[in-house]
This record gives structure tokens, sequence and C-alpha cells, in this order.
């Protein structure tokens, strides 16, 4: 098969640990005889240097004629000037917003391997197999903002607003993932004080019960889960929500694992290529440094192949390849604890010889 990804290597160590998803993509297309075009190009702090612009039209334009995209990070201190023209993650927005990918799954999961990294107990995380369904382009963070004069100095709102359709969109893909998985099923919200959550408990519910009846299904308030997911995270198989509370949830559950630096993330919408990435940030303290854990983007590169070829032998083979690794012994700094860890380059080196090997 012939496939044109693009990469977006952005700030920090962005750059790093794409070069280690390429190296995978390559191995790939040696190991089960495929073409892969693949292309550069910028977005985040790096776009804005160079000119002004965190999604320049040129990336966007590459970015639609792809198959899928791989990215790195964007933002950094650098960028940071909160009166600043625009910043970094502005650009991860609007490509989110132009390529109308609305939901952002997020798999996180324990490795046996590395359970004792976790800042909870063994017996609490171990098993833990989640897979978080954030809806992306809806929300407060799309909604009406500013800022006005107040008798005290300032007044400042953000409007939270979804609509029927963005609701059954997000919650029908869960719902499809669900069904793949183990049956499971829980929509999260705040409906006890937010009217949005009302519409979202209402719509959800008409969606399941007419289209998805042979799940298992349960609705949890924000709070309430946010305990749950460090006490019993392992009740969970699919969760949905709205993006506010996605994006908070979905943090929160990535130190169950031990370490941001094993878990990629998908955004995908109807049709066009998806967006792929690590959910860890640029870490620009330890750019440039050659420590930067790269099997969040590995596993990042695995999802690609899955949600945007439907090349599940493939991403199996990387999955694969990341868990001989793991049980092999070799670990990054991120995941070594007092032991001794390799470099960026060296994990991206045994993951591809474990994957040609197969």
């Amino acid at each position: 098969m012939h496939a044109k990804f693009v990469l977006l290597p952005g700030d920090g160590i962005g750059p790093e640990i794409v070069t280690q998803g390429r190296r995978i993509l390559e191995g790939i297309a040696s190991r089960f005889g495929h073409t892969f075009e693949m292309s550069e190009h910028m977005i985040g702090g790096c776009a804005i240097d160079a000119c002004g612009d965190p999604l320049p039209e040129s990336t966007l334009a590459a970015c639609r004629a792809s198959h899928a995209v791989l990215l790195g990070a964007v933002g950094g201190p650098k960028w940071d000037d909160p009166k600043a023209k625009t910043r970094p993650e502005a650009g991860l927005l609007k490509i989110r917003k132009e390529l109308g990918l609305f939901a952002n799954l997020r798999p996180t999961k324990t490795w046996d391997e590395l359970v004792d990294a976790s800042p909870l107990r063994r017996d609490i995380v171990s098993g833990t197999d989640i897979l978080f369904v954030r809806e992306l382009t809806g929300g407060i963070y799309f909604g009406e903002s500013g800022r006005k004069p107040h008798a005290s100095g300032e007044e400042a709102w953000n409007v939270m607003t979804y609509t029927t359709g963005e609701i059954e969109r997000v919650v029908r893909l869960a719902a499809e993932a669900a069904r793949r998985r183990r049956g499971k099923l829980t929509m999260v919200d705040k409906a006890n004080v937010l009217e949005a959550s009302r519409l979202w408990r209402q719509v959800s519910e008409k969606v399941v019960k007419t289209e998805f009846p042979d799940l298992q299904y349960n609705v949890v308030l924000v709070d309430a889960m946010a305990m749950h997911l460090i006490s019993k995270p392992r009740d969970f198989d699919v969760v949905v929500t709205e993006n506010l509370f996605g994006d908070i949830l979905t943090d929160e559950a990535s130190m169950l694992p031990g370490s941001l630096g094993l878990l990629p993330s998908a955004s995908i919408g109807s049709s066009g290529p998806g967006l792929f990435e690590p959910i860890h940030g640029s870490a620009p303290d330890i750019a440039g440094k050659n420590i930067a854990n790269p099997l969040a983007t590995i596993l990042a590169v695995a999802m690609m192949l899955r949600y945007s070829l439907n090349m599940n032998a493939e991403a199996d083979a990387i999955e694969t390849a990341v868990n001989n690794v793991l049980k092999a012994g070799a670990r990054t700094k991120d995941i070594a604890g007092n032991g001794p860890s390799i470099s960026t380059t060296e994990m991206g080196d045994k993951v591809l010889d474990a994957l040609l090997k197969g």
C-alpha cells in the first residue's frame, strides 16, 4: 500500500520523538512491503518564529492532502507571554477544528513490567485498560469568551455550548468502540449543576438505548469520576465526556501507568486525516538532551496505522515490539527509577530491532 503522512515535529522534544516515529514507519514499510511518503512541516512556536503563524496555510494544506498526521509537541516558555498576539497552542486548536477532528481517543493502560512506577498501589492499578473518548471541538474552549470592566476591576466569562448533533456523533463513536472492547460505556457529566450536561445526559441515553442496547451503560458525575480513577480504575472500559472534563480527567488518568511517556492519543473525525500524538507536552527542560521517552510517539504511530488505514496487523506488530522491549528491561530515564536508563535514540533502536525481527 502507498500512504502519505505529514510529520509535525513542533517544539521542545517534538523533533527528537517524531524522528523515532519516522523510523518505526520506515520499519513497518520495510517489513510489510508498503511505501510511505513522509513530509515535515511547521506548527506551534517554531512556526510563530518563522512566519508569525502557529499553523501556516502550507502546513494545513499538506495535512488535508495526507492520510494521517503525526504530531510531536507544541509550546514552551519562550512563547508563554500572555500578551502575545498568538500562542503555539492556537495552532493545535485550529488544526483540530480545520480537519473536523471532533473526538480525542486516549487509551490508558498499565504495563505489567512498569506497574510499580505508578504512584498508586499495584493492587489498584494493575490490569487498568481504559479508552477515554473526549469531545474535542465544542464546549467551553470554543464558546463565547471575553472581558469587561467591573467595579472590582474586571469581569471575565467563558460560555459552554453544545448541540445535540455534537453530542450524538461523539457518543456514537464511543459506543462503537465499547462494542469492540468489553461492552461497557460510561458517560461523565455534571448534570446536577450544568444545563449543557443535562443535554449530554439526555442525548447520550437516547443514542445508547436506541442504537446500542447491548452495552452496559452508566453515568458518573465528573467529581465522582475524579475519585474513582484513583480508587477503582479497573471498573472502567470506555469513558466518554465533553471537552473540559475530558482534558482534566485524561491528564489525571495519565498518572496511572506511571509516566506520560507511555501514552499516545488520536484525534479523529468523520472523514479525512486524523491527528496522532503523544499526550505529553514539549518538555523544554530536557529538549535536545536525547533522554525523552519516545514510546508514546511510537504507540501513536500504531494508533495512526490502525485508525487511519485499518492496518491492524502493522499496529499489533508495533505494540508487540514495544511490549517485548519493556519485558527485556529497556528503560528511558522517566521510567527507570533507580535503575539504568537508555537514550531516546537507543530506545528507538531497540523497538525498531524488535519490530524487524517480528
